[in-house]
């Protein structure tokens, strides 16, 4: 069992309600219900005191708008950073290969990662050691305390809007 405060902290949230038909998937947009949820959540996280040292989204419009919107109720200065490989159809594989090398001097970090499904349920899985992979509801969020230097983490918890 892993002790709370020694471990990096992951957390992956779905973006919230999307438009059902655009242009494109890519250009889809959060609509007002999603974009109720992505507050709930962002209000959530502060009641939670979660501080984020990075913020990953994804570069499809609807994943934008919802760290968007997390970022500014959580009033941080941690900047969003755009990664193309965590789109729904991405792999999950490539994103833990990310975080192991990207904070091998940060084992304490707390990062945010906003994506899609399925990729979301499949990052909770990789981090996991495939323990656990859960279906997301809109906006919902799962916490895993990870262990960067073996490369396994535990599922902490899984919130979703609805259960606020």
């Amino acid at each position: 069992m892993m002790l709370f405060g020694k471990f990096m902290r992951i957390f992956v949230m779905r973006h919230g309600q999307a438009q059902a038909m655009a242009r494109s998937d890519q250009s889809r947009e959060l609509t007002s219900h999603g974009k109720c949820e992505a507050e709930n959540m962002a209000s959530w996280l502060v009641n939670q005191k979660k501080h984020f040292d990075a913020i990953f989204v994804s570069p499809y419009v609807r994943a934008q708008q919802t760290a968007k919107i997390v970022k500014n109720i959580l009033v941080t200065q941690t900047s969003l950073t755009t990664l193309d490989f965590i789109t729904p159809e991405d792999s999950a594989k490539k994103m833990h290969d990310f975080i192991d090398v990207n904070f091998i001097d940060n084992t304490q970090a707390e990062v945010l990662i906003v994506s899609h499904m399925p990729l979301v349920s499949y990052l909770v899985a990789e981090f996991t050691g495939g323990m656990k992979a859960p279906l997301f509801q809109t906006a919902s969020v799962a916490e895993i305390e990870y262990d960067i230097s073996s490369g396994q983490g535990q599922l902490i918890a899984h919130t979703a809007p609805a259960s606020l």
